[in-house]
């Protein structure tokens, strides 16, 4: 892999130098834009509205509309200038539980490797982290974005995951068509929390699929073969009368499931304690 940042982990007057790595790779299959008769693909310019040249990378710049048609512009240099103080540090302000941050707040995560100068002290932050089971709360800049984080450790791995402020999620109540905070039926209630019960397990990300991208690439095998491409009909909704009838055929679906046995058990359980252990918990 391929270093994408260099910086420095620091909490108080601690330094940890790291290299930043992407956790995560594309996996899309690629399509691309075509016109439809020719077949050929479709280019974008950049180009000015005024004089419709095509305008290169060089003569490009930055600008803010502070009014209509009124803009103050930056050269690359001068962003460059402005987030060159904290860009090369992943500074911790704060320890807190990971329970704490809500999933909503996370963005990407990224791993973090030593330098050869920061071995020991990385061993160090990693083993403080698991044993305290807390991570870090930091600011930290990457490409002239300056993002909250969280510095915590997955599978002895120093990890940064980046996150929204809080400025920038938006407002709930914000949501049109809401509904109104009255009480639920008791019996409904009942019978949706022994649903969730049935269907609850250990989170095993390994068993979910792209059924998309499996869709498209049967897809795309057809058309090379020549082939119509056959789409499955959609599931016909039941004719279910009301919410009380959809709770109680979705229990009878339940009934059928075999019970999983001993070794499916014990298997489930060690890899909940292997998760427990990226987590820290």
């Amino acid at each position: 892999m391929q270093a994408i940042w260099k910086g420095a982990v620091s909490f108080g007057l601690v330094h940890v130098p790291v290299k930043m790595y992407s956790s995560t790779e594309d996996k899309d299959i690629p399509l691309r834009l075509l016109h439809r008769e020719h077949k050929e693909p479709i280019h974008y310019k950049r180009t000015c509205a005024k004089c419709e040249q095509e305008v290169p990378w060089n003569d490009i710049v930055k600008g803010y509309e502070y009014k209509e048609g009124h803009y103050v512009t930056f050269e690359h240099q001068e962003l460059e200038d402005l987030a060159s103080e904290t860009s090369r540090e992943i500074r911790i302000v704060d320890f807190v539980d990971l329970t704490e941050i809500d999933p909503v707040y996370y963005q990407k995560t990224y791993y973090l490797s030593p330098e050869e100068t920061g071995q020991h002290v990385y061993k160090l932050l990693v083993s403080a982290l698991e044993s305290t089971h807390k991570i870090g709360v930091a600011h930290v800049t990457i490409r002239q974005k300056s993002s909250l984080a969280a510095v915590r450790v997955i599978d002895g791995v120093l990890c940064l995951a980046t996150m929204f402020y809080d400025e920038e999620l938006r407002d709930p109540s914000q949501i049109p068509d809401l509904p109104d905070k009255e009480k639920v039926d008791r019996r409904e209630l009942d019978m949706a929390k022994m649903l969730i019960e049935g269907l609850t397990g250990n989170f095993e990300p390994e068993k979910y699929r792209n059924e998309y991208k499996e869709r498209l690439r049967t897809a795309i095998k057809d058309k090379m073969d020549g082939k119509e491409v056959q789409v499955a009909p959609e599931d016909k909704a039941t004719n279910v009368l009301d919410l009380m009838d959809a709770l109680q055929a979705s229990l009878k679906q339940l009934r059928p499931l075999e019970e999983p046995d001993k070794g499916s058990s014990k298997s489930s359980k060690s890899r909940s304690a292997a998760r427990s252990k990226r987590t820290g918990a």
